[in-house]
């Protein structure tokens, strides 16, 4: 039995222990947000966060994550109502959407460390995220967007 939180709930799985976190959280949780895309940790649709850092749920074992916290994109917002969901959707970011939970994780990762991060900095942090689509630039636009509610944050919390 592998007990971690996933999402802030204790669960308790009883699996290979080799299998990949991606396949516990869509096949035997039913968190399907995060997506199969390549299987070796090249694209980034599988994106969720182990102890509040980005990794590729595909070639995670689960037994990697026992005793964790695990965050997925439905446990981001309940309501979608995260600085950068509600950024993607005012940019119109996704087209096929495969791509996007992946896409906010990352960019939800990257703000967390770097409230205000420069179009380089976006590209090179974002670059591990494939999009079929290209919407690369209204990402970048979105992230941008979102950074001023973490720029803010950071500034509340620092005259704390």
């Amino acid at each position: 039995m592998i007990n971690f939180r996933v999402n802030g709930e204790q669960r308790s799985v009883d699996v290979d222990p080799s299998m990949p976190l991606l396949w516990v959280l869509r096949d035997v949780l039913d968190l399907t947000g995060s997506k199969f895309g390549c299987g070796i940790a090249q694209c980034g649709a599988c994106t969720v966060h182990i102890d509040a850092q980005p990794v590729r749920a595909c070639v995670m074992p689960i037994s990697a994550v026992a005793g964790k916290d695990v965050l997925t994109i439905e446990g981001l917002s309940p309501d979608g109502e995260h600085p950068v969901q509600q950024a993607w959707k005012q940019h119109n970011v996704p087209q096929c959407g495969y791509c996007q939970s992946g896409q906010i994780m990352s960019a939800v990762a990257l703000l967390s460390s770097n409230p205000s991060p420069s179009d380089e900095e976006i590209d090179n942090y974002m670059q591990g995220n494939i999009c079929r689509c290209g919407t690369y630039t209204r990402i970048r636009a979105a992230i941008k967007d979102a950074s001023a509610h973490y720029s803010l944050a950071k500034n509340v919390g620092d005259e704390a």
